[in-house]
């Protein structure tokens, strides 16, 4: 058994990532290919069923090697039936796709599948920065805010399948509107995009001396990075962008901790490329809004596995006896 491989598969909107690993989750292999959304997404399940068929004939492998496939995915997930729907990226719309029936006569090995944002937490915590601790939160700060709650060694699902859903708590009842729906979710603050919003807003107001202002005034294009940058150099509007984006995140990530206690609160995605800069600044606002026994049990931290947790969180979804 020891000799047996696990496959991992993390599906985005614009690559699928693949990669073979050993039963201790070290990454043998890995490739990617495009993810094509043509024809409402049905060529997506052929693709991931002929790359995984040819690279294992490339690497003169076959089925009986493998334990299993793991697959990530967006859009919602029926663990019973193994289908997927509303993966809007993906040009799955209401109609469910069926990954798990598909990829299994396709390439003779079992599939189980996962939430996108879940097995990114997975990864994290099994390879990563959550040192296969039991009890760990994960937020990713990309285009939008994500996240994965793990309790007890388990991904929490809920009973709508929405849990772990970060990016939509609620953090200025009176902030920007959210594509949600709702108004003030942590999405439209401590996102990329969040943060350009942010400081848009900001620079409408501020009548000091500030680079950010001018590029802004000056109608350029900015990004999340942009901002970070400048805040690092001390300008004046970039901090106050960055304080109230890192207050935002601090004071929701705070509260969360107060509910689950975790011994690990991770920052993945885009935006945590700002690094120890951005860390500080969100520990200082999570330990200003937690209570004692969590100030000194739960520890945040950043990420460590970058675009390979996908594929390792996704790969630890396959159980092994």
């Amino acid at each position: 058994m020891t000799d047996k491989k696990l496959i991992g598969v993390d599906l985005g909107g614009t690559t699928i990532k693949f990669a073979i690993l050993t039963l201790k989750g070290e990454i043998q292999q890995k490739w990617s290919i495009e993810t094509n959304i043509l024809s409402d997404g049905q060529l997506i399940i052929p693709d991931i069923i002929d790359s995984i068929n040819h690279h294992l004939d490339m690497y003169e492998m076959n089925s009986d090697q493998f334990v299993g496939i793991g697959l990530g995915s967006p859009g919602s997930i029926n663990f019973e039936q193994g289908t997927i729907k509303g993966a809007y990226n993906l040009n799955w719309q209401d109609t469910p796709v069926h990954p798990v029936r598909d990829i299994e006569k396709g390439t003779g090995i079992p599939v189980t599948i996962e939430n996108d944002a879940n097995v990114a937490a997975l990864g994290e915590r099994w390879m990563g920065a959550g040192n296969n601790a039991d009890d760990v939160v994960f937020v990713t700060l990309g285009t939008g805010v994500g996240g994965g709650i793990i309790a007890n060694g388990n991904i929490l699902h809920g009973a709508g399948g929405a849990a772990g859903e970060i990016g939509h708590v609620t953090v200025d009842p009176q902030g920007f509107m959210c594509t949600c729906g709702k108004r003030g979710c942590l999405e439209t603050i401590a996102s990329a995009t969040g943060i350009v919003r942010v400081a848009r807003d900001r620079a409408s107001e501020y009548a000091g001396t500030s680079q950010l202002k001018a590029m802004l005034d000056d109608g350029q294009d900015i990004s999340a990075k942009d901002v970070f940058d400048l805040a690092k150099e001390n300008d004046d509007l970039a901090l106050i962008v960055v304080n109230y984006v890192c207050e935002s995140l601090g004071f929701a990530l705070a509260n969360i901790a107060n509910s689950l206690n975790p011994k690990y609160v991770i920052i993945g995605g885009g935006v945590s490329a700002a690094g120890k800069f951005l860390v500080d600044k969100v520990d200082a606002a999570m330990r200003k809004n937690e209570f004692a026994t969590i100030k000194s049990s739960t520890e945040l931290k950043l990420a460590s596995l970058g675009n390979e947790a996908g594929v390792i969180g996704a790969a630890s979804l396959i159980k092994v006896d």
